[in-house]
């Protein structure tokens, strides 16, 4: 049964960052206003990524190559980058989680 097997992809590696995932990180940036992004590392089960937070709350997930690139990257779209090991989230992101749940509880806490 091949369900989350991607095309030439073997079980347990990681899926890398593509062209995709930027497209859709300095889209986000652009609709968006007071974006700032927020560096996740690397795991066991997850690539390294950036979380981006717009001034509401609302905040997408995207794989990055590694975290210097991340940074590379806000810096290049003009937004602060900070390392989420170190400074956590800001709680406007979990408001928006939770006004996400209240109004359709079966969507559960998640960006775009």
């Amino acid at each position: 049964m091949r369900w989350f097997r991607r095309r030439g992809e073997r079980p347990g590696t990681l899926r890398q960052a593509a062209s995709p995932d930027r497209a859709h990180l300095e889209e986000f940036v652009r609709t968006h206003r007071g974006v700032e992004g927020y560096v996740e590392p690397r795991t066991t089960v997850t690539d390294t990524t950036m979380v981006l937070i717009a001034h509401d709350g609302e905040w997408t997930r995207r794989r990055v190559p590694d975290a210097a690139a991340a940074h590379e990257l806000a810096n290049r779209l003009g937004i602060p980058s900070y390392d989420a090991a170190v400074v956590g989230y800001p709680q406007r992101m979990r408001d928006y989680n939770s006004r996400q749940r209240a109004v359709d509880p079966q969507k559960g806490a998640g960006g775009s």
